[in-house]
C-alpha cells in the first residue's frame, strides 16, 4: 500500500520548525531528509525513522517495523502530533549521525 499525499504532507507540517527537513518519492513512499541526512521516511502512512540509540531513549516502547519487504527495521514513531517532541528527536538522530566514529579517523 503506497502512503498518502496527504500522511506526507502532515508530517512534514509537523516537522516544519526544522530547517533542512526535504524529501523524496520512492515507489509510493517518501525518504524524509534533515539537512540532507536520511532519518526515515513515510511507509504506508507510518513515520518511521532510523534505529539509533538516541531515538530509543526517548521512545523506548517504540516498536520496531519493516518499512518494506527486505528493509532494514526502523522505529515507529507514534507522538506524531507532538510537534516539540518530533523536533527533538529529528535533531538527536542528527547529532547522532553526524558524531564522528573512533574508527573513522583518519592517521597519517
Amino acid at each position: 500500500m503506497a502512503s498518502s499525499k496527504d500522511y506526507l504532507n502532515f508530517i512534514l507540517e509537523q516537522l516544519s520548525e526544522l530547517d533542512g527537513i526535504t524529501y523524496k518519492a520512492m515507489m509510493g513512499e517518501y525518504i524524509i531528509y534533515f539537512q540532507n541526512k536520511i532519518i526515515g521516511g513515510v511507509y504506508d502512512d507510518r513515520f518511521l525513522i532510523k534505529d539509533f540509540r538516541s531515538a530509543r531513549e526517548l521512545m523506548p516502547d517504540a516498536p520496531l517495523e519493516l518499512p518494506y519487504d527486505g528493509a532494514k527495521a526502523m522505529l515507529l514513531v507514534t507522538e506524531v502530533d507532538d510537534k516539540a517532541f518530533l523536533n527533538k528527536l529529528i535533531t538527536s538522530i542528527y547529532k547522532e549521525l553526524t558524531a564522528k566514529k573512533k574508527n573513522d579517523a583518519k592517521s597519517p
